[in-house]
């Protein structure tokens, strides 16, 4: 720009904080350059100051000339930037280590990385030039998987327990419910190095593969403190005892009532556990138990109800107490699944009935036993193979069978009902809380959803090591609360969203959603710069309610 006196221009200096733009004029004196300064512009971005620096330069953009405005460049921002940001709200990068290190970085890429993309690790460093993540975490050429992901990963595990205990002091300080449960995650592949990894029994019906038991500590309402990795054929029941030892010794809780189904707190475990101090159980009976409480009359069938929850007490056990309930819901499901199996063994069994060529008691037997064991209705099923009337000087038999109807009516009876069973004090906890203090396992089952398929994929595990299958598995616990605390800023989203055909958010299209926020290379008349694009108002109300400016 042209003025009387010379060049009006403007002069971009970045070695303050912020960009600073001094506005100068630039004139020739006695055959000496000179300058004249006009004033400074502050509170603008680095941007923003060089499309001013064109504007003084004459070199805008033509309306008419569309070659002159070009993006080179664009790469995913805005999902990375705003889970990052969460995290160092929540102070998790001090909570992984108090100082500053470069493996606390990476560490942090990963964690974020696992929300946005899942996938390997060798995936989420070949993302490096399609997402600002790494760069958002201090690391600016593109990442060595061995250098960025796995040495981070062996410090990862060296700090679980301290990392862990930190948990546990900021979200069990003012609560002692603990709420504790375990899946199994199954792998393919070849684990020959691997302990951990073996057959046993897999929770989601998956025959044929090897497996990790996963046990996972969250509080009340559901936000993960820690977690365990345990080899495939570890039994549910057998993780409690040393689980409960470690929550009061090594993450320091005095006071614990300890949450778990009713695979996990056996008469057994709560045996073992009688004499330690400070500790009470909340769990659930199994069918049989309860079939003992109603045998010797401590319960009646009447005392279930839909609209209330009934207490009694066993006069030889008075410390331990019994909530009664009945889900209607459960109740119809019940039947109709009895209902199904009983059609289904009647047509298998009317064929073994029908069968004429002759055959031996003992085959007749293990056909109907095989049965029976198929579809687990046997209880109700009266039988017997008998010599054929209609040829009594035969060798040959038939199957005589029934149904046991009062068996059927007895168990219609208790369809939907089902029995807590704690040793807390009445005065510490009334009867709907700690029947809602189950009812929170709920909880657990979601987070092993979310780590398991919905969000975090924590399957396929490319690591073949104990040890970084460890990390890797708690990696992806601390990408889940990481989540879980997004999700509770994010709940007046959740609680607006419609319903079927209507409903429109879910936490993966959030991420989604987030991810079409993109840092761009742009050219203008040949000067070179970055700019993000601009939020849209659904993307605008995301960042809020995450309490993200961007």
């Amino acid at each position: 720009m042209q003025t009387a006196h010379g060049n009006l221009h403007l002069e971009i200096q970045t070695s303050r904080k912020s960009p600073v733009g001094i506005l100068r004029t630039t004139f020739r004196e006695n055959g000496k350059m000179q300058h004249t300064q006009h004033g400074r512009i502050t509170g603008c971005s680095l941007e923003q100051l060089k499309l001013l620096q064109l504007a003084f330069r004459e070199r805008v953009v033509p309306v008419d000339d569309p070659q002159a405005f070009r993006i080179l460049d664009s790469r995913e921002y805005g999902a990375s930037f705003a889970i990052l940001a969460v995290a160092k709200q929540l102070g998790l990068h001090r909570v992984l280590y108090s100082r500053a290190e470069p493996w606390v970085n990476s560490a942090l890429a990963m964690i974020v990385g696992r929300l946005v993309y899942a996938g390997s690790k060798l995936a989420l460093c070949n993302h490096h030039p399609n997402t600002c993540l790494w760069e958002l975490c201090g690391i600016a050429e593109p990442p060595d998987v061995d250098v960025h992901c796995y040495e981070p990963m062996d410090e990862l595990l060296r700090r679980q327990t301290a990392i862990q205990r930190h948990l546990v002091r900021r979200h069990l300080n003012g609560g002692h419910v603990v709420l504790y449960d375990i899946t199994s995650v199954y792998f393919e592949g070849e684990y020959q190095d691997s302990e951990l990894v073996t057959f046993g029994y897999n929770r989601d019906g998956k025959r044929g593969h090897e497996q990790i038991v996963v046990g996972l500590i969250c509080t009340a309402k559901g936000c993960p403190v820690g977690v365990e990795v345990y080899a495939g054929n570890t039994k549910d029941e057998t993780t409690v005892v040393d689980k409960v030892h470690e929550i009061k010794a090594d993450y320091g809780i005095e006071k614990v009532v300890f949450v778990g189904d009713r695979g996990m707190i056996t008469r057994s475990n709560i045996e073992a556990l009688k004499d330690e101090e400070d500790l009470r159980t909340v769990s659930a009976l199994t069918h049989g138990e309860m079939m003992t409480l109603l045998k010797n009359k401590v319960i009646a069938l009447d005392l279930f109800d839909e609209r209330s929850i009934h207490e009694v007490t066993d006069p030889d056990d008075p410390a331990r107490r019994y909530c009664l309930c009945r889900n209607p819901l459960t109740a119809q499901r019940e039947g109709k699944t009895r209902e199904r199996l009983l059609a289904l063994t009647t047509t298998a069994l009317d064929n073994i009935a029908a069968y004429q060529r002759a055959t031996t008691v003992e085959k007749l037997g293990a056909r109907v036993g095989k049965v029976l064991a198929k579809y687990k209705v046997g209880k109700f099923i009266r039988w017997s193979i008998d010599a054929d009337p209609d040829k009594p000087k035969s060798r040959e038999h038939r199957l005589v069978w029934s149904i046991d109807t009062d068996k059927v009516e007895r168990e219609q009876r208790f369809d939907g009902c089902y029995i807590i069973t704690s040793d807390v004090d009445q005065e510490a906890m009334s009867t709907v809380e700690v029947v809602n203090a189950y009812k929170s396992l709920t909880f657990v089952e979601r987070a092993f959803r979310n780590l398991k398929t919905v969000q975090l994929e924590i399957r396929p595990v490319y690591h073949k090591t104990d040890d970084r299958i460890r990390s890797h598995v708690f990696l992806c616990m601390l990408a889940y609360y990481l989540q879980w605390h997004m999700e509770q800023r994010l709940a007046p989203l959740f609680a607006a969203n419609g319903q079927g055909p209507e409903r429109r958010w879910t936490f993966r299209g959030v991420i989604e959603c987030l991810t079409q926020i993109t840092r761009n290379k742009v050219t203008v008349n040949g000067a070179e710069f970055y700019q993000n694009s601009t939020p849209t108002p659904e993307q605008e109300e995301i960042l809020n309610l995450l309490q993200v400016a961007m």
